[in-house]
C-alpha cells in the first residue's frame, strides 16, 4: 500500500506543474485572446446563426429549381408522347391526297391510268415510310433469319439455295432497326 500512496501523492503533484508550464509557454496575447474569444460568444452565435439561415435560404432555392426541372421535363415528356408522330402524319397526309385524287379520277380514268396512279401512291407512301425510319424487308434470295422472317411454309426449289427465302408473300418492317412485323416467307428446300 505504501507504493500505490506514493503514486497517488506524486499525481497531483505534476498535473499542476504541467499546467503551470503551459501557461508559461503561452504567450500574453495568447491569453488575451482566449479571454476575448469567451466574451465573444453572442456574437460568434450570431455568425453561425446566419450561416445556417442562408445555407438553408439555398436549399430552399435548390429544391424549388428541382421541383420545377422536374415538372418541366414532365411536360415535354408528355408533349413529345403526344406530338412523336406529327412529321410521319404529316408525310402520310401527301399519300391520302393522292388516293383521294385517284379515287375522284377513277370514275372516268381507264385502267392504265388507275394503275399508274396506283403505282405513284405506293411510291409516296414508301418514301414517306422511309424518311421516318421505317425500312422495308423484302428478303428473296436472303438466307431464312427467323429473327426478321417468320416461315410460312417451305419448299423444294431447284433454282433457290436451300434454307433462303424463296418467296415473300408478306413484306416485313423495321423502324430503326427493331421489327415491326417479320417478312412471311417461303423457305426454299432441297429438291425432292
Amino acid at each position: 500500500m505504501s507504493d500505490s500512496t506514493e503514486k497517488t501523492d506524486q499525481v497531483p503533484e505534476v498535473v499542476p506543474e504541467i499546467v503551470a508550464e503551459q501557461q508559461a509557454e503561452q504567450s500574453p496575447e495568447d491569453r488575451a485572446e482566449v479571454n476575448d474569444s469567451e466574451l465573444d460568444l453572442p456574437a460568434q452565435l450570431e455568425k453561425v446563426q446566419a450561416e445556417v439561415e442562408e445555407k438553408h435560404n439555398k436549399y430552399i432555392r435548390l429544391a424549388a429549381e428541382s421541383e420545377n426541372l422536374r415538372k418541366r421535363t414532365v411536360r415535354e415528356i408528355e408533349h413529345a408522347h403526344k406530338f412523336a408522330i406529327e412529321r410521319f402524319a404529316g408525310e402520310l397526309l401527301a399519300v391520302v391526297d393522292s388516293l383521294e385524287m385517284s379515287i375522284d379520277a377513277g370514275e372516268n380514268a381507264a385502267a392504265e391510268a388507275l394503275l399508274e396512279g396506283s403505282q405513284a401512291t405506293l411510291k409516296l407512301l414508301v418514301g414517306a415510310l422511309t424518311k421516318s425510319g421505317i425500312e422495308q424487308l423484302d428478303p428473296v434470295g436472303e438466307p431464312f433469319d427467323p429473327n426478321l422472317h417468320e416461315a410460312m411454309t417451305m419448299q423444294p426449289s431447284d433454282s433457290a439455295e436451300p434454307g433462303s427465302v424463296l418467296t415473300v408473300i408478306q413484306k416485313g418492317y423495321q423502324l430503326n432497326g427493331r421489327l415491326l412485323r417479320p417478312a412471311r416467307v417461303i423457305v426454299a428446300t432441297e429438291p425432292q
